[in-house]
């Protein structure tokens, strides 16, 4: 009686043993899938631009300076009253990626006209994360267009360009939360302009980026 009693006891005590060690089997995997998803920096998680992870979009506004001669003929001259820049980028490691954006620099008041520049732009993208906090620099190039009208006698040639340039950028970043965080950025774009060639458009803005 004892021993089939014995026996009868030791059955479910090896299955519960079985089943508790394949649960802890499958939690370690899951475990090691988590931990191989993640990083010291954030989450590994979809990107838009091929061979990269943790990506992210944002969507910067503000003020651009446009470094050109005013004209002649008694005209105004004035930087445009906004600019913005709409991005997308992603991450190699927890240092360095790349970002693709379209700038659109706004509408300044010139020569009796208006003068125009937009553009695309391919940047390698280094980033030093400081707790919530990150600094970065960006560096690539830019294919953009330029529009001039001008007013009679104003010693300007209007007109339409295209072509590459330069672009660079720094700033700081601060993350609210995984997702959520905001980026004040100063930014420089070389663009083409008609009877000049290559001069440089300054912005500084700021901006909201969201993360996947």
């Amino acid at each position: 009686m004892d021993t089939t009693g014995t026996s009868g006891t030791s059955a479910p005590m090896g299955t519960s043993s079985g089943m508790d060690r394949s649960t802890m089997d499958t939690s370690s995997r899951r475990g090691a899938v988590g931990s191989a998803g993640t990083s010291a920096y954030g989450r590994d998680a979809y990107s838009l631009i091929p061979y990269t992870r943790r990506g992210y979009v944002g969507l910067n506004l503000g003020k651009t300076e446009f470094d050109l001669p005013c004209g002649s003929g008694g005209y105004g001259c004035a930087n445009p009253e906004v600019s913005g820049y709409l991005y997308t980028g992603g991450m190699f490691n927890d240092w360095f990626g790349t970002e693709l954006g379209y700038v659109n620099a706004g509408k300044a008041d010139r020569a009796g006209g208006a003068t125009r520049a937009q553009g695309v732009n391919l940047s390698l993208v280094a980033r030093a994360p400081v707790g919530p906090m990150n600094l970065f620099a960006k560096a690539g190039a830019l294919y953009g267009e330029t529009r001039v009208s001008t007013g009679f006698l104003s010693d300007v040639q209007d007109g339409k360009e295209r072509g590459w340039g330069a672009a660079y950028a720094v700033g700081v970043g601060f993350d609210f939360t995984p997702t959520s965080g905001v980026v004040l950025e100063w930014s420089r774009n070389e663009f083409r302009f008609p009877g000049i060639g290559r001069q440089n458009v300054d912005a500084t803005s700021l901006g909201y980026v969201h993360r996947f």
